[in-house]
């Protein structure tokens, strides 16, 4: 039996086996943690598997885990599906619609495809049934992204990386299935590696927070945390979260979803991936990194052979062997209204209020 929360271990569900849920989410349902996300079981960077459906675990504490099974299963034998394990599907997020009665499942497709598919169930266990595929909001190429519910009002946000020239923040119709015509454009004019992406959302005493990463692929980046008064912002940026950090990496890993515990006062727990843990990156090798990227936008940075050297032997998307990524959840702390997230090598909800 597990007591607590062991950032960046393997962590093994209560069958022994390997937690499968990358770039996850939390649910809680009737004293009940549902924790669901990617199964990359078969993702070693030599196969074209990308995902090999989506699975989920359930657990009382937050430390144990028991497998639960699939939310949404792998179509193996139809190449032509858009859950064959060669698409590149990921990020689910999950909501409850309190006016259809419906679980509302958004997953991301990533590369060529660059949409949304959006699957319904009548309850949060499934089955679930694809109600849209090939979805572009507004036309554009879809992104990271998070869905996000009003809890006073009900209504339905959705935040994603839009055709990578900015953060669009879309109000969805009633039914949680489609966009409005209510939007909001945040962080534009930026450019690779500097440009957001993997928005995580999350309100604390009436301001609005985004948690995002900078887009180097697997290669962990400098988180940036922005505050809000509303949905549509506008976002003050309050800079890199993670404390103390020397890897300029956000502990080597990347935020997928910031949870608020329901049963303690003010613990916001961020989950995030480490997707390539046997690469490590320091701070030295970030930069090199950055500057190899960004020079293909802004001719004001002179990268070495090194540094493009650095990139190309750096994992690729296509072939970064996730089927070892961990997890890092580790909880916010605040200082006024600035983030704070401070590495830990242990840690339970029972020591927070």
């Amino acid at each position: 039996m597990n007591n607590s929360i062991r950032p960046g271990q393997i962590w093994l569900d209560t069958d022994g086996k390997a937690i499968e849920a990358h770039g996850g989410s939390l649910f809680y349902e009737d004293g009940t943690f549902y924790w669901y996300g990617e199964n990359k079981d078969h993702t070693d960077g030599v196969s074209k598997v990308w995902t090999w459906g989506i699975k989920y675990y359930s657990s009382t504490d937050l430390y144990n885990w028991k497998y639960e099974g699939y939310l949404i299963e792998p179509e193996e034998e139809d190449e032509s599906s858009m859950r064959h394990p060669h698409r590149r599907m990921d990020r689910p997020h999950i909501v409850y619609n309190r006016v259809s009665g419906k679980y509302v499942c958004w997953i991301k497709y990533s590369g060529e495809d660059a949409c949304f598919g959006i699957f319904t169930a009548d309850r949060f266990a499934g089955p679930y049934t694809a109600v849209r595929e090939h979805f572009r909001p507004y036309g554009k190429k879809a992104g990271d992204f998070d869905l996000c519910v009003d809890e006073e009002t009900g209504k339905g946000y959705l935040y994603f990386d839009s055709d990578h020239s900015g953060l669009l923040c879309a109000e969805l119709t009633e039914d949680y299935l489609d966009v409005t015509e209510k939007t909001s454009l945040h962080f534009a004019g930026l450019h690779a590696p500097f440009c957001r992406e993997a928005p995580a959302h999350f309100i604390r005493n009436g301001l609005h927070y985004l948690l995002t990463s900078g887009m180097t692929g697997y290669v962990p980046n400098p988180s940036e945390s922005a505050v809000g008064g509303d949905w549509h912002g506008p976002y003050e940026g309050q800079g890199d979260p993670h404390v103390n950090d020397d890897s300029r990496a956000s502990f080597n890993s990347q935020i997928s979803q910031v949870f608020r515990h329901p049963q303690k006062k003010d613990l916001y727990i961020a989950l995030a991936d480490r997707w390539v843990p046997d690469y490590v990156v320091t701070k030295e090798r970030y930069e090199a990194i950055e500057r190899a990227i960004a020079s293909h936008f802004d001719k004001s940075y002179q990268p070495t052979q090194e540094d493009y050297a650095l990139l190309m032997s750096s994992p690729m998307l296509a072939s970064a062997d996730t089927s070892k990524s961990r997890y890092v959840w580790l909880p916010l702390r605040f200082e006024g209204d600035r983030v704070r997230i401070d590495w830990k090598d242990e840690w339970r909800a029972e020591d927070y209020e």
